[in-house]
């Protein structure tokens, strides 16, 4: 099935611009087009869509405070003329957020955002591996941190919030860990329903449970074939 998406935006020009752009660069379905949050509202009432694209300006609910009431599962990708709102666009869930007006080179480095995270998940060992010099900014209160990824010890899910752990300090993220799962590949690995670990941080396995440091995780029973897989191929 294709992925559903639909347009909230209150500019005309606009709407009929990422219709054409939707329509020619990508094999999405267009399920709305709306102008404003409440058709938007009225539509979501009876309809589910994967994406949406959402205006951020809009006259009686903005797109920040559409976000708010949406399903924590819908993704977003924003769409304004303003770039102050960039950060806090991503204590939702968030794929991109795209600066009016938007170009065709813009669109389509967003599209490909959007198709990787909803392609089926690739296991573990099939991952491509990392370059030394990735990094993240994690955003934390009001704070865009950046955080280079081999310092990164685990994330460990806390409710609505994730916890990055570094080898210097730890950090709490308004965000989901299937999202940052989404986004990383190897080294790191799912080995929890609330931990992702960094592969070359781990000092042993032993009882079950993952050693970095002094810190004790527990393997998960879903995650433990795939993760003694990608241990045994290590293992001499």
């Amino acid at each position: 099935m294709s992925l559903r998406c639909m347009i909230v935006d209150d500019e005309p020009n606009a709407v009929n611009l990422l219709e054409v752009l939707i329509g020619q660069s990508t094999s999405w379905q267009l399920s709305a087009r709306c102008h404003n949050a409440l058709e938007a509202i009225a539509f979501l009432k009876n309809n589910e869509v994967d994406l949406l694209f959402l205006d951020i300006n809009m006259p009686l609910l903005n797109g920040m405070e559409l976000a708010a009431l949406l399903s924590e599962d819908t993704a977003i990708v924003f769409t304004t003329a303003h770039s102050e709102h960039a950060a806090e666009s991503y204590t939702f869930n968030t794929i991109d957020y795209l600066l009016k007006p938007i170009t065709l080179k813009r669109f389509l480095a967003a599209a490909k955002k959007v198709d990787a995270y909803f392609q089926p998940r690739l296991p573990v060992s099939d991952r491509p591996a990392e370059t030394n010099h990735e990094y993240f900014f994690v955003k934390s209160g009001s704070e865009l941190r950046k955080i280079l990824l081999p310092d990164i010890l685990f994330f460990e899910s806390r409710k609505e919030y994730v916890r990055v752990v570094t080898s210097t300090f730890d950090v709490m993220t308004y965000r989901r860990l299937k999202d940052i799962e989404a986004q990383l590949h190897l080294p790191f690995a799912r080995v929890h329903q609330s931990y992702i670990v960094n592969i070359r941080q781990i000092h042993k396995i032993q009882d079950n449970h993952i050693h970095i440091g002094d810190i004790r995780i527990p393997i998960g029973e879903k995650f433990k074939d795939g993760l003694m897989e990608m241990i045994r191929r290590k293992t001499f």
